[in-house]
């Protein structure tokens, strides 16, 4: 397979400098007199919404979309858009219900919310989670997979290119929330240019091999070769079923997975968390149109390059140490493009892979220094000092996650799995104690501190397959998930009405209702959404 050659590396230098450019232009336009930490973690207020929906999708696409989820619509097919899919309906929950209470109440970052709703102890718990969560699982992950991609297309060693990657972001991260926002914008337009390329080359490919005219041949030909992909949900007994188990997708844990992620995740909200409520509820919906359209770009190349292989193609360059490895579909198919749309494609991959550290580092960042160093560290310190020690705090982070990210077994079970199952250790606890925090006003903190710290162990325990009365390594971590949420809230509930707190949030019923664009938005979504289930059902 050919390596990018001089076009290619002029179409990625063009890229960079105009990323770069534009970052340093946003940075000079837009600076303070005096750095402010709302001004450098939140954007304070200047984001528009399409900067918004650009940003949340950018900070979201990464390379265990491009990679780890192209590898699993390589080896289960369409479902695994189900993350996708779910997201854009999910985005409408957080947009209607969780958003309006978080800008209500002031709300900048998660572990204010849960230190202004129960108390300081569960909110620097919480943030010392996150906190080991975004590095060890998020940016390790992101980075050992981009890694993985951008060494595999270019031929550069792979620890070059991860420092390459890190510094790349840095860059980008040190000028805060405004520059990343406004960056984010070039990224996921050259994000969905390049990785619409990629996908059209898959299916040329296909229509090529099976002499199937035109992407709708190379379509019906994938159906029909492949049939087994095109399924969104998969029955008791499919070899897929413990990742996707069923229904589940549609009524269980899925919705834990995306509402934790969408609704109660730093380095997303905080995207929204500094413009109103009208443009946040904007950028949200553009964000979950745009989700409606990734699995064109990260599942159908992988759906192509599994009918290429089964009629004979990749055979050796699918193989990593004698065996089959899925996460290499995106790779192949890239070094197959020709020079300049490969240049392309692999700053689309590039772009991902930044804009996502770029976004986590922020967050790490934010936690970090508003919730842990202001609050114990140096209560004193002022504004310009947080500032610094927000910038040191994201090199800090990145050089950890490139030390980390080798021993983390990331390559083991596929990029996208092993992220899913680590974050879903944390998820369900945290957001029992968030929707119970949100709408009922009884939640106490000691329901909470079960919640996020029993809810752990007990997925820790389910996940080590430690936990008494069944055994839990043939239950799907998505229904572990439900059981370990559901088992949350009935704790809660009980503790709860023990003890009953009156540190409810403001919330009126007037804060949920939507009207215009946004309404009318959001029915295409809902609609959208369904008939994508039926049709591939």
């Amino acid at each position: 397979m050919q390596k990018l050659q001089t076009l290619d590396y002029l179409v990625f230098l063009v890229y960079f400098v105009v990323v770069a450019g534009y970052g340093y232009w946003i940075y000079q336009r837009k600076k303070s007199a005096e750095a402010s930490t709302t001004d450098f973690f939140l954007a304070e207020g200047s984001l528009t919404w399409w900067a918004i929906g650009a940003s949340l999708i950018a900070s979201n696409i990464s390379a265990e979309q491009f990679i780890g989820m192209s590898g699993n619509g390589f080896l289960m097919g369409l479902a695994i858009s189900t993350y996708e899919w779910m997201a854009a309906a999910t985005l409408l929950v957080v947009g209607i219900f969780f958003m309006p209470i978080y800008l209500k109440n002031r709300i900048f970052t998660m572990p204010q919310f849960l230190n202004q709703r129960y108390n300081t102890t569960v909110s620097l718990i919480m943030a010392i989670f996150w906190l080991f969560l975004y590095v060890l699982v998020n940016l390790t992950s992101i980075l050992f997979l981009g890694a993985l991609a951008v060494s595999t297309i270019s031929g550069i060693d792979f620890t070059l290119c991860m420092w390459c990657l890190a510094i790349f972001a840095v860059l980008i991260t040190v000028g805060g929330m405004k520059v990343i926002g406004y960056t984010d914008v070039i990224q996921v337009f050259f994000l969905i240019l390049g990785g619409l390329a990629t996908t059209y080359l898959a299916m040329d490919l296909v229509s090529q091999e099976f002499n199937a005219p035109g992407l709708a041949g190379a379509f019906k030909t994938m159906m029909e070769h492949s049939e087994d992909h095109f399924h969104m949900i998969f029955k008791e007994g499919h070899p897929q079923y413990m990742a996707l188990p069923g229904l589940t997708v549609l009524i269980g844990g899925m919705w834990i997975v995306n509402l934790n992620y969408w609704g109660c995740n730093q380095y997303i909200t905080q995207r929204a968390l500094g413009a109103d409520l009208k443009t946040a509820r904007e950028g949200i919906l553009f964000a979950a149109f745009l989700k409606l359209l990734m699995p064109i770009i990260v599942v159908l190349p992988g759906i192509a390059a599994y009918t290429l292989y089964q009629h004979g193609l990749f055979q050796t360059e699918m193989l990593e140490g004698g065996e089959l490895n899925q996460d290499r579909a995106y790779p192949v198919l890239l070094n197959l493009l020709p020079v300049g749309l490969k240049g392309l494609s692999f700053a689309a991959l590039t772009a991902a892979i930044v804009a996502s550290l770029a976004g986590k580092a922020n967050s790490i960042s934010t936690i970090f220094t508003l919730d842990i160093y202001k609050k114990y560290i140096t209560p004193e310190a002022d504004e310009k000092k947080l500032v610094w020690i927000g910038r040191v705090t994201i090199v800090v982070a990145m050089i950890l996650a490139i030390v980390i990210s080798p021993y983390m077994g990331i390559d083991k079970k596929g990029g996208f799995q092993f992220i899913q199952e680590m974050t879903g250790l944390v998820s369900p606890g945290v957001f029992a104690a968030f929707l119970l925090g949100f709408f009922w006003k009884k939640t106490n903190s000691a329901g909470a501190m079960f919640a996020i710290v029993g809810g752990f162990l007990l997925a820790f325990s389910m996940h080590n397959n430690w936990l008494p009365g069944a055994d839990w390594s043939t239950v799907p971590f998505l229904d572990r998930m439900g059981i370990v949420f559901l088992i949350c809230v009935a704790v809660m509930i009980a503790l709860g009405l023990w003890k009953p707190s009156d540190k409810g949030l403001e919330i009126d019923a007037s804060m949920f209702r939507v009207k215009g664009t946004f309404a009318v938005g959001a029915a295409i979504v809902v609609v959208v959404v369904a008939i994508l289930y039926t049709v591939f059902w």
